[in-house]
């Protein structure tokens, strides 16, 4: 089976009533303009993080500063979720598909000309660009994985699996990308860096004009949301991409400190050999599991993807060895690579005529922990080493603090993966209750 055959080739198990069948190879533009929109996330979600060292020194914004934007683009984006999904079942996906480019477009170009604009503060124009690029961020977060899972198939599971992996590899590019061009071209330049991004959104609009989508739910055939909340099966599917996404964006956010200052390996090292591999290591399990995944039940995939998270967070928490710990980086990235998109798949799978509004409340819950996941671990990396006993077991071990203090957040951190595997192992026995399983 080719990547294409996942999602392209057979007909949906649960057609609307009174619509023709399709022909499925008119959806190729469409899936492919929902790849690109998922490197367009990865550019929304990464971009600016690469720019807060420059930004720092040449604009004299505080670590705080910096950290309330990426702050303003997650409560940005949450709010989108939760906020546009009802107007999105009323009205279609056409008219906000349509316009979410172009807000990443005025995001990203108001973010760039703040300090030609306001260049004694040029800080309330990175927020209102951050606000705006953000909200794109968000409509793409709600629209892209309910469009594609319109699409007809009988393998959705693998679908989504390859569509959120062009996440991954969007991160990485960006992440190169925008490193070597900073490196290339100055720091100086990153007007200019952040004006060639700009490029993808304006790609990506040009693809969503000329593809078709698949129509929403009817409001007379769509399982309503206050039926779906109803249902113990949603409220574990809920906690199970709240902990995926937990599991996931603690290694992602926390790998490169993780090896610079527990390994003592340089940063590039790290950045490239770490946080790169662990996000190309995430893309190439979706995306192989986008490929040939129909062979296989998503519910057991992702059962052992969260049991081989707890093997790799304990390891790293416990490795001494620089060449063990950046395999244990590349392992957990292909553990958690089903997590969050899995998630998704079983929810679609169990309620197959739910509404946008179910997809965006799954993701608010994945967002929920890819926010909470990580701050769990910098309090556990913070406070233990205040303890006096962990003074002692740091001078017993000839370790510094900070290093004990971020293998015990690690350590306290596998808390998630085994949530996780817990949830999944739930959602897999009572997967025939009254619905067809995941494919």
């Amino acid at each position: 089976m080719t990547c294409n055959d996942a999602h392209t080739d057979k007909p949906t198990e649960a057609p609307l009533a009174n619509a023709p069948p399709p022909d499925n190879n008119n959806y190729r533009l469409t899936i492919h303009a929902c790849y690109l929109g998922f490197v367009v996330q990865a550019l929304v979600i990464n971009l600016t993080p690469i720019l807060f060292i420059p930004l720092r020194e040449m604009y004299g914004l505080s670590y705080q500063q910096l950290g309330l934007l990426v702050l303003i683009n997650f409560v940005t984006q949450l709010t989108v979720d939760l906020v546009l999904s009802h107007p999105v079942d009323r009205f279609g996906y056409r008219p906000f598909i349509m316009v979410t480019p172009f807000l990443a477009i005025l995001g990203f170009a108001i973010f760039a000309l703040a300090p030609t604009f306001l260049p004694k503060n040029p800080y309330p124009g990175f927020v209102v660009g951050t606000v705006i690029f953000s909200g794109a961020g968000g409509l793409l977060e709600v629209l892209l994985s309910p469009i594609v899972n319109a699409v007809p198939s009988d393998a959705k599971a693998a679908a989504m699996s390859l569509l959120h992996s062009f996440y991954c590899w969007g991160q990485v590019g960006v992440v190169l990308i925008t490193t070597l061009l900073l490196f290339v071209l100055g720091a100086e330049r990153w007007q200019w860096i952040v004006a060639l991004w700009l490029i993808l959104p304006a790609i990506d609009a040009l693809l969503f004009y000329h593809a078709p989508l698949a129509p929403v739910v009817p409001e007379d055939q769509k399982q309503g949301l206050t039926q779906i909340l109803r249902v113990p099966f949603f409220h574990v599917a809920l906690a199970a991409i709240l902990v995926g996404g937990a599991t996931e964006l603690i290694l992602a956010q926390w790998i490169s400190a993780y090896l610079e200052k527990v390994m003592e390996l340089p940063k590039v090292i790290g950045d490239i050999a770490g946080v790169c591999t662990f996000a190309s290591m995430m893309g190439a399990g979706r995306a192989i599991y986008g490929c040939y995944g129909a062979r296989f039940n998503v519910n057991l995939v992702m059962i052992a993807g969260s049991a081989l998270a707890i093997i790799c967070y304990i390891g790293l928490s416990l490795s001494i060895f620089p060449l063990l710990t950046l395999l244990l980086c590349a392992l957990s990235g292909l553990a958690v690579s089903m997590l969050w998109p899995g998630a998704l798949s079983i929810s679609a799978a169990r309620f197959p005529l739910a509404g946008t509004a179910m997809f965006a409340i799954l993701a608010a819950g994945g967002d929920c922990g890819a926010s909470i996941g990580p701050y769990f671990t910098s309090l556990i990396a913070d406070l233990l080493p205040q303890h006096q006993a962990m003074v002692k077991l740091a001078t017993q071990l000839g370790i510094s603090l900070e290093q004990l203090g971020l293998r015990a957040a690690i350590l306290g951190s596998s808390i998630f993966p085994v949530c996780s595997f817990f949830c999944l192992l739930w959602l897999y026995r009572h997967r025939h209750d009254g619905h067809r399983r995941a494919q």
